[in-house]
């Protein structure tokens, strides 16, 4: 296949898989290098946005996936009848920004910055596929360790952790876990209907 053929049949094979695909994964569908498979997809993000397509390729950390403009939220969550969308709590928040400037860290850890039990906000951010379990740490009760996700990547319109907002500091000059709640001040609209849908008000905070 040339690289136009190639690059439509790349859009479909993301369209298809609904997943994201690595880089690695791509060079082995088509049996190309690397180099040309980053080719092929750099194409088709071209094509689509040259083609004011309703969709878009975006990068989650190594991985690439096929993913609906954020302009075009609100049709899709009128079309896929979704719940009216509303913002994460507070608690939600520190939790997850906690966890994305420290990971992998514990529950302990977590509740030690924020002064409080975060079991159920913890649970339901493994629920919603925000968080996720990164093995134990090798202490007395090993305990479970906590990281972000692929779908945390892509709620917050995040190519990689290096694209998180820098820390506030205090007084002093420190960065400030237990105050700061940087992932509450970025643009949250870069949000596909899934990703509304995943960020609906949880119970139990």
């Amino acid at each position: 296949m040339n690289l136009n053929e190639m690059t439509s049949a790349l859009e479909a094979v993301l369209f298809a898989s609904g997943e994201p695909l690595s880089l690695d994964r791509i060079s082995n569908i088509f049996v190309i290098d690397l180099e040309t498979a980053e080719k092929v997809v750099l194409s088709l993000q071209d094509k689509l946005n040259s083609a004011k397509s309703g969709l878009k390729v975006v990068k989650l950390g190594s991985n690439y996936q096929l993913c609906t403009r954020p302009e075009y939220a609100e049709p899709i969550k009128a079309a896929l009848d979704l719940k009216r969308k509303t913002p994460l709590s507070a608690a939600a928040f520190e939790v997850l920004s906690v966890v994305a400037y420290n990971q992998p860290v514990t529950k302990a850890f977590v509740e030690q910055v924020r002064g409080v039990d975060c079991s159920g906000v913890i649970t339901t951010l493994v629920d919603k596929q925000l968080l996720e379990e990164r093995g134990r740490l090798e202490l007395p009760g090993r305990p479970l360790l906590y990281g972000t996700t692929d779908n945390f990547l892509r709620c917050f319109g995040l190519s990689s952790l290096a694209d998180l907002p820098p820390l506030p500091k205090d007084e002093t000059g420190d960065e400030n876990f237990a105050q700061q709640i940087s992932l509450q001040d970025m643009n949250i609209e870069k949000q596909s209907g899934e990703d509304y849908l995943k960020l609906e008000r949880m119970d139990g905070e």
